[in-house]
């Protein structure tokens, strides 16, 4: 089982208006910094995306995946790794939203394992750096639009 790191920040905005930043795959590039690109494959039921193929350049960690997702209402969104890249070999994770006194919690859960061997440290300073470039990016982001 793959470590997890775990951040959270509130948001001064709704669950709805954060669940559609989140799902507004085609716009990652422009403030999730590590992603260069992210396509929709495959739409679920509830008309938000169900698969989708990311290219990543986060420094030491750089490659192509899908991912496959499960939305919650409003609450949570999960995703686990569908089609494994070079590096990767397990990538789970998940948005929690919860409304907080300022706006909405928003708690971000990652775990990753590597087809490569990496120093522990370095792997969960890499992933530290992920978790709290997203969560920074998704609060600019949301508070900008």
């Amino acid at each position: 089982m793959a470590d997890r790191t775990t951040s959270s920040v509130t948001i001064r905005a709704g669950r709805p208006a954060i669940m559609t930043v989140i799902a507004d795959f085609a716009a990652y590039p422009e403030w999730a910094g590590q992603v260069k690109s992210a396509d929709v494959l495959e739409v679920g039921e509830d008309a938000r995306p169900a698969k989708v193929r990311f290219v990543i350049d986060a420094g030491v960690i750089s490659d192509q995946y899908v991912l496959a997702y499960d939305w919650a209402g409003d609450e949570v969104v999960s995703w686990e790794i569908a089609e494994a890249g070079r590096m990767l070999s397990r990538l789970s994770g998940s948005y929690r939203l919860t409304d907080g006194d300022a706006g909405t919690d928003v708690t971000y859960e990652l775990a990753v394992e590597l087809k490569v061997p990496m120093i522990g440290m370095i792997k969960r300073k890499a992933e530290k750096v992920l978790v709290d470039t997203a969560l920074n990016g998704l609060k600019k982001r949301v508070e900008s639009l």
